[in-house]
């Protein structure tokens, strides 16, 4: 009974070909949006996971906060030398500690000129950070003792003022100072949030403290942690040594922050994930608009075969086996919809990762439920037609023009 109730189905199906493909367009359409939108999401979450991670290895970031004095913000003492050892001294589980200072410059080489950020680092900042220098070589002690006006170069900046010149040995003027390129990084392109990676230039930290700042400020530390585990215990530890350090009494607010990658990791792709969901509850209710719209055509259908379904009954067809019929054309649509709108679902969603520089993250969990659902979809909205065409009256139904 079963295959000639599929055969039977296909046969209508194929009768209304265009109708047919009509009515599971809004299933292609609602089962192609849940998953373009939640693979994009969950793509989207992994690129920003990749880009924060891309800053260091169980990596904290040390920098000086707001300073609340009454009603009144101030900017807070910046980080000293000292306080860099001090960490390197008395904070055990690390790996290494970067200052850092950055101020932005004019850099220009010959007629081409170009504004961009200016680190004072060590060659621990190489380190910290995952850059790479592509050709050249980084710091020498004595250019990082000596204050010596040597500097890398990002990728982008070395476009804007080389082009297809070779860089290496050139002299190029940052601000008001003469500084020979000894280095240039390897690219990294742009991150999630459309920012250029590659356009800052590196200095001994010591010659952008002397001759471009003017001061022995530190701006920031990127203090990269032995190991995962010790990451909690290394912050605290750093807190509690800064809070002696800048004489913070007990219940004062800190004057500077302490930031964990891992934990600005799990926050955004929080954020994301909550957005994720969202979107795929949005688009789950094109799968309802499409049931509907196949009730719909299933009831014009009772009405038009109303004579055809008289004549089974008389016959002695049973009323279970004429419900069988109807329901198993509504599951067939949904079903062939919930495969097309996968197959549409997940080209698109590639294409759109790859426009995008994105990973692409499939979630299977997502796909097969958008599959079932479509067809429990067709169960759903099919039934009532189907019952509708089971219940009719063998002598009215004959009778029906």
């Amino acid at each position: 009974m079963w295959i000639a109730t599929i055969f039977m189905a296909l046969r209508e199906l194929r009768r209304n070909v265009m109708r047919s493909a009509l009515t599971t367009l809004g299933i292609v359409i609602g089962v192609a949006s849940v998953i373009a939108m939640v693979t994009l999401g969950r793509s989207a979450t992994a690129r920003v996971t990749q880009d924060i991670a891309s800053l260091g290895q169980n990596m904290l970031m040390v920098f000086p906060g707001s300073d609340r004095r009454g009603p009144v913000s101030v900017a807070a003492t910046p980080f000293r030398m000292d306080d860099v050892r001090a960490i390197e001294k008395e904070v055990g589980d690390l790996a290494t500690v970067a200052p850092t200072s950055s101020k932005s410059e004019l850099i220009v080489y010959g007629n081409a000129n170009h504004t961009t950020a200016v680190y004072g680092a060590t060659n621990t900042f190489f380190v910290v950070r995952s850059l790479k220098i592509q050709r050249g070589r980084d710091f020498s002690d004595a250019e990082l003792a000596g204050g010596n006006p040597a500097c890398v170069l990002g990728e982008t900046v070395r476009k804007e003022l080389f082009g297809m010149q070779e860089a290496l040995d050139s002299s190029i003027r940052v601000g008001a100072v003469a500084c020979r390129v000894v280095g240039i990084l390897e690219a990294k392109g742009q991150n999630t949030f459309g920012q250029d990676q590659d356009d800052f230039i590196v200095m001994p930290l010591t010659t952008l403290q002397r001759r471009l700042a003017g001061n022995s400020d530190i701006g920031m530390m990127y203090v990269s942690v032995a190991e995962e585990k010790a990451i909690a215990r290394t912050k605290a530890r750093i807190q509690n040594l800064l809070r002696d350090r800048r004489r913070i009494q007990p219940g004062q607010t800190d004057d500077f922050n302490v930031q964990d990658t891992k934990e600005i990791a799990k926050t955004v792709s929080s954020v994301t994930g909550v957005l994720t969901a969202l979107l795929g509850a949005v688009a789950a209710v094109s799968l309802l608009v499409g049931g509907i719209g196949i009730m719909n055509i299933m009831l014009v259908a009772v009405t038009e075969r109303t004579r055809e379904i008289g004549i089974r009954l008389s016959i002695g067809a049973l009323a279970s086996e004429v419900l069988m019929q109807f329901l198993v054309e509504s599951i067939m649509l949904c079903t062939l919809g919930g495969v097309i709108g996968v197959s549409l679902g997940l080209l698109g969603s590639y294409g759109a990762t790859r426009a995008l520089s994105m990973p692409f993250e499939v979630d299977p969990v997502i796909v097969l439920v958008a599959f079932f659902f479509s067809a429990a979809i067709g169960i759903a909205f099919g039934y009532l037609p189907a019952r509708k065409a089971a219940r009719l009256n063998p002598i009215e139904a004959l009778r029906h023009e």
